[in-house]
């Protein structure tokens, strides 16, 4: 055999060599890339069988499938209905999607919401206050700090809500609390601790859902009564995600590469609420004068 055939043969060998470390060391690099993705993802699916408990409701609150993917809740003369989470949370971001009650609605409220126990607590709300037919949901947002809220926005709904299912989310972190409709944002409520306003950072709070009656104020301020006739009235939750910063013995503990934990919004996010607010808000307690006569909110400002 010439020198060259043998010094071809080395080289070819050697060349395989490289390539097979190569092959190996992107694979590996693929590998810690897939498990540093799947660690830092901020939404984690939940299930309505491990994650909540249906508190109150005798039977008229029912999870659908074996995976706990899907929740009805029912309000009768005799009674609502609702869930709250295992877990409490100081800090976190809660999504679900929602289908509201059907047809004539008025009376009723539908609700997915944050709270802490005691009587100074804390809660950030959406609610869903029912109409008669042919008449838009009004979706009604608050925020508790102390067991003082009077902060509501109120909001027509672009969409029919009880056509099809549609998310809702509350981002709740130090620094703000960003509500979403399909993943744009409606509200921005912002930590003002250092100009006075009160701001939810110290009491940790369990996720709740619930449908009740409350035909004294919901719809038109009381003018339009429930026709119990069209009773039961059902709302259903699906995809129910939670990712928090969970409180036990006294502490928090938050996930990692939490997004959420610094999560703002951008000049595109700001248009897009700004756009929603001018066009389906239809009360906004920092414009309402005659509530505030000596001047609005400082947070408002």
């Amino acid at each position: 055999m010439s020198l060259t055939s043998i010094f071809h043969q080395q080289y070819t060998s050697e060349i395989s060599k490289l390539l097979e470390r190569s092959n190996k060391m992107k694979s590996f690099a693929f590998l810690v890339l897939f498990l540093f993705a799947a660690q830092s993802m901020s939404v984690y699916a939940g299930s309505f069988h491990k994650d909540v408990k249906i508190h109150w409701g005798d039977g008229r609150g029912k999870i659908h499938d074996n995976e706990g993917k899907l929740l009805s809740l029912s309000l009768d003369k005799s009674s609502g209905s609702g869930f709250q989470s295992n877990q409490e949370f100081l800090y976190g971001k809660a999504e679900v999607q929602m289908k509201l009650v059907p047809g004539n609605s008025a009376g009723t409220v539908t609700t997915f919401y944050l709270k802490s126990p005691g009587t100074t607590w804390d809660e950030i709300d959406f609610e869903f206050l029912g109409n008669i037919s042919g008449h838009p949901y009004t979706l009604h947002t608050n925020v508790y700090t102390k067991g003082s809220g009077d902060k509501e926005q109120q909001f027509h709904l672009w969409f029919d809500p009880t056509a099809n299912f549609h998310t809702y989310c509350i981002t709740w972190n130090p620094q703000r609390i960003i509500f979403t409709v399909d993943g744009i944002p409606i509200r921005e409520f912002m930590n003002a601790e250092s100009r006075g306003v009160p701001f939810p950072t110290k009491q940790p709070m369990r996720l709740y859902a619930s449908l009740w009656e409350a035909e004294h104020w919901a719809t038109r301020g009381g003018l339009e009564k429930t026709d119990w006739s069209k009773a039961p009235f059902t709302a259903f939750y699906r995809n129910y995600n939670v990712e928090g910063c969970v409180w036990a013995n006294g502490k928090s503990a938050c996930p990692a590469n939490s997004q959420w934990f610094t999560q703002k919004l951008d000049s595109n996010g700001q248009t897009r609420m700004k756009g929603v607010q001018s066009k389906y808000m239809v009360y906004n307690y920092c414009t309402d004068k005659k509530r505030f006569p000596r001047g609005i909110p400082p947070e408002c400002s």
